[in-house]
């Protein structure tokens, strides 16, 4: 984060036809107590699929900019808007082949106070992300979920405890998961801590009315000689509320790297009785590849495989292949199996800037018995700055 210092001489200048010496000095000092941190992203994706249904031809745009200003020595208020899509604080995005360009609108994401005037603990009270397992609080290229409520965090020992009360949130715009209007009170509880080099959570989570779900994961980090390993599995169980049937999905991925080579593979399955496990694909709950998701997904299977060299200090080269796997035996439909393969470039010019190109096939089979596959091509660009 960034000093707003360069823009108190600017603001005081603006505003000194307007007020008093005293009120002018008054702005500046405040102005010097505000940390500004954010993002840019411009992101272009073109596939082109036989069956046009899953046709994406977008310009995509974010601007994501938090604001801290320090109160007094317990309190900082904080802000966040957008610059994108108004309904879930993601994209902004324009098709080039259906419509001309147009203007991305500015909202207010976040606004609320935190608290930090007892020992080891943060307080947050107001509009702000929603810091669960199953939602994604902050994104530079995504969807947010955010809520109105209060949120805590205090540390005991080697353990952090979490528990937060919503009673309104967005997630009726921007959830993958689609259920619920918005209005349903969220509550949540959860506790993180390390043995050794492992990370242990454990989180339980309330949406009012609609379901309630806990997740637990660990995640290990070591070396052996010259080799960095990451081991990491997480199992998530989601009961919705006045449906008989039980979601799950389970989780487990490697990794490993040697000098400039690096590979992970991960492996994820539900239950065939449903696999709702997260609100946004992209939390921690969820699993995805790139054109294929495993949440919402009932007996099903993704196995995600990646090889990646670091062939130069700012250039990173990486294959991937994934394959997801639907049994649909409980859905009366033929089995299916999807595939994507894909190259990656991502080339990091400096510290705050960088991105990839993304290029590869998807092969989706169709589900049904006299119905063709959808194949296709598909294609990223993805430019970000990070301030």
């Amino acid at each position: 984060m960034k000093k707003f210092a360069k823009m108190s001489l600017v603001a005081a200048v603006a505003v000194a036809g307007l007020t008093t010496t005293s009120s002018a000095k008054a702005l500046e000092e405040a102005i010097k107590n505000v940390d500004v941190s954010g993002t840019v992203v411009y992101r272009y994706d073109d596939r082109q699929f036989d069956q046009n249904t899953k046709d994406k031809d977008l310009n995509n745009y974010k601007i994501g900019l938090t604001l801290k200003s320090k109160v007094n020595d317990d309190v900082t208020a904080v802000t966040r808007f957008i610059v994108g899509s108004d309904t879930d604080a993601g994209f902004a995005g324009l098709n080039h082949a259906e419509g001309p360009d147009a203007q991305a609108k500015v909202t207010l994401s976040n606004v609320y106070f935190s608290y930090t005037g007892i020992a080891n603990t943060t307080v947050n009270v107001g509009k702000q992300g929603l810091t669960t397992p199953w939602t994604v609080a902050i994104d530079a290229d995504g969807n947010e979920q955010t809520g109105t409520g209060i949120l805590a965090l205090t540390n005991v020992g080697p353990v952090t405890l979490a528990a937060a009360y919503f009673n309104q949130t967005n997630l009726d715009k921007s959830s993958d998961v689609g259920v619920g209007d918005g209005s349903e009170n969220v509550v949540t509880l959860g506790a993180m801590g390390n043995i050794g080099p492992v990370a242990l959570d454990a989180w339980y989570l309330d949406r009012d009315d609609l379901y309630d779900t806990y997740t637990i994961g660990a995640l290990a980090k070591f070396d052996i000689s010259d080799v960095k390993l990451s081991i990491g599995a997480r199992h998530t169980e989601l009961d919705l509320d006045n449906v008989s049937a039980d979601d799950s999905l389970t989780k487990v991925e490697l990794g490993a790297k040697m000098g400039i080579f690096g590979a992970n593979i991960g492996y994820g399955w539900t239950d065939d009785e449903g696999g709702i496990a997260a609100e946004d694909n992209d939390a921690k709950t969820g699993f995805q590849g790139w054109t294929m998701n495993l949440n919402g997904v009932n007996d099903a299977s993704l196995l995600k495989l990646n090889v990646n060299a670091q062939v130069m200090p700012k250039l990173n080269l990486a294959l991937n292949y994934n394959i997801l796997d639907r049994d649909n035996d409980s859905t009366e439909r033929p089995d299916t199996k999807d595939t994507e393969l894909y190259l990656q470039a991502s080339y990091q010019m400096s510290k705050n800037f960088g991105g990839y190109i993304r290029f590869g096939q998807a092969d989706l089979e169709d589900g049904q018995t006299d119905g063709d596959d959808n194949d296709g091509t598909i294609g990223r660009l993805q430019v970000q700055y990070s301030f």
